[in-house]
């Protein structure tokens, strides 16, 4: 017999799905009944906590471009993993969570039966897109409507809930998935009054978001053509690498403000204008945008903030045919982004004394391992490289100290990487605070033998919330948890140890080590 559960699986396959991140439980062992009906068309990758599970399948999906699936178990299993859905709610990543429910004639009733809650499929109704499999013959329609929520218009996450006693009813072979919807007309009218009021300006700056990831070829033509920097939000890293027009550096920094300020033309491409990218600070010192061209795929985005030119359109298609409208002119680009580089680096040290040296360590990182993907956690590097930085691979930085701010996210989240992009070193740079958070997920890299440099920044405690208090004049309180003994805690988990003080010379001489599968390498802080 043919079950729910192995259609399920099917469906996934057919919708080019090649991996699940998940821990079995009683209420999803038909899922698994399908997984290994499978075979070698699907792999598992086993984390050891529901929420590692989304972290894994967000990184996975921010790498290959295509959406990243958790089976997780209902009640415990899905409220674990609602951290890391939120934060691919707030990063636009598709993730698939499909979940188990509990029998659906006792749901709602308050029988105390196992994993039970009122009602599971309301409480993801206000994260995102969710659904409920009442009917078989209707799995094929439930799975279309999934993916089409994760990837028409902004991407995001999506849920799928099964009861256990329908994960195993006989159900008949699926339709073919639906096209995709995701294509989206592009405004020819209007598309002639952007392109002549970016003929017609003298001084241009783009704004490039996480939604240009995809369309770094597209941008890059774009911003030479009309000779304009482009400064590059923590999600766009990576795009435009070494270029003599790349301004990788936050909009809340002074100096990135003033570049703004002094242009007569602001395109802003596939960015939500956040203000954990755009006021970090909390100043309210960011030029006046409205009068800004703005491009986003996402109606609801476009409507939160005023704006001369509104235009939804998916930012690849619509850079592309913007091209050959532009008239190429000499508008000082160069110039204006090599001097804002220079002072939004030398503005670090302005913001906190530590920066420079915390920003050194991570391009020591780079340079030592060349197109590599760093995944960060919430750590003081992390920090100071989202403000000045340029990474040398699209899709290469990203992490969760922006936007949701999910600590604990670094470890899965290289797994996830590390999975999408076979052979390619991943780095994961998280602190001693937020290892707490999620080290088990270190033993599911030391299973799949993954090339993953675990490097902790240790300073025995939260020190940038203790810096954050001092700041505020309040007393430090909560801000120094005993770190893990590493050396113990990497021979416990199998994995080979070095250890440094901070400093970029020698982090480069550990990271260039010959690395077979995963490894953790501490950095002592001052």
């Amino acid at each position: 017999m043919t079950t729910v559960g192995i259609r399920l699986v099917e469906g996934l396959i057919a919708r080019g799905v090649d991996t699940v991140f998940g821990i079995p439980g009683v209420h999803t062992i038909e899922l698994y009944r399908g997984l290994s009906a499978a075979g070698d068309k699907i792999r598992h990758v086993t984390p050891r906590h529901e929420q590692g599970a989304g972290f894994m399948a967000d990184g996975y999906a921010r790498v290959s471009g295509k959406p990243g699936v958790a089976f997780v178990i209902t009640g415990p299993g899905l409220t674990n993993t609602l951290t890391a859905m939120a934060q691919a709610k707030a990063d636009s990543v598709p993730m698939l969570v499909v979940s188990g429910l509990g029998r659906s004639d006792t749901l709602g009733k308050g029988l105390g039966r196992l994993h039970e809650l009122p009602d599971q499929g309301a409480m993801v109704a206000t994260l995102c897109h969710t659904e409920t499999v009442t009917d078989p013959k209707k799995l094929g329609e439930v799975l279309d409507r999934a993916f089409a929520a994760m990837t028409s218009g902004r991407p995001g996450p999506a849920h799928i809930q099964i009861s256990t006693n329908m994960m195993g009813q006989p159900c008949p072979e699926l339709p073919p998935p639906a096209a995709s919807g995701n294509a989206q007309p592009l405004p020819l009218g209007r598309m002639r009054s952007i392109a002549a009021a970016l003929n017609n300006a003298d001084k241009i700056v783009i704004l490039a978001g996480g939604g240009t990831r995809g369309a770094e070829t597209q941008l890059q033509r774009l911003a030479e053509s009309l000779d304009a920097p482009v400064v590059l939000t923590t999600n766009a890293r990576g795009a435009m690498h070494g270029h003599r027009l790349v301004v990788p550096a936050s909009p809340s920094l002074a100096s990135v403000r003033k570049l703004i300020a002094e242009a007569d033309q602001v395109l802003a491409v596939g960015t939500e204008l956040g203000p954990t990218d755009y006021d970090a600070y909390v100043n309210g010192k960011l030029p006046d945008l409205s009068d800004m061209i703005r491009i986003d795929i996402c109606a609801d985005q476009l409507a939160r903030h005023p704006a001369k030119m509104p235009i939804k359109a998916d930012a690849g298609a619509m850079l592309a045919a913007l091209l050959p409208m532009t008239l190429p002119a000499n508008r000082d680009g160069t110039a204006r982004a090599e001097a804002t580089r220079q002072a939004a680096r030398a503005e670090l040290a302005e913001t906190s004394a530590p920066m420079p040296g915390q920003l050194k360590m991570v391009e020591a990182i780079r340079d030592t391992v060349p197109n590599a993907i760093i995944v960060g956690d919430s750590t003081q590097p992390v920090y100071a490289a989202n403000l000045y930085y340029d990474h040398d691979r699209p899709r290469g930085w990203f992490n969760a100290a922006t936007g949701y701010g999910a600590l604990g996210f670094g470890p899965g989240a290289a797994v996830g990487a590390a999975i999408a992009a076979p052979g390619v070193p991943v780095i994961c740079l998280i602190g001693d605070g937020g290892l707490q958070f999620s080290p088990g997920e270190l033993r599911t890299a030391v299973d799949e033998n993954l090339p993953i440099t675990y490097v902790v920044w240790n300073n025995s405690g939260f020190r940038e919330i203790a810096d954050s208090m001092r700041a505020a004049k309040t007393p430090v309180l909560g801000c120094d948890p005993s770190p893990l003994h590493m050396e113990h805690f990497a021979h416990a988990c199998d994995l080979p140890f070095a250890s440094v003080p901070q400093d970029p010379a020698l982090l480069a001489e550990m990271l260039a080590t010959p690395q077979d599968g995963p490894r953790l390498l501490e950095v002592q802080v001052l």
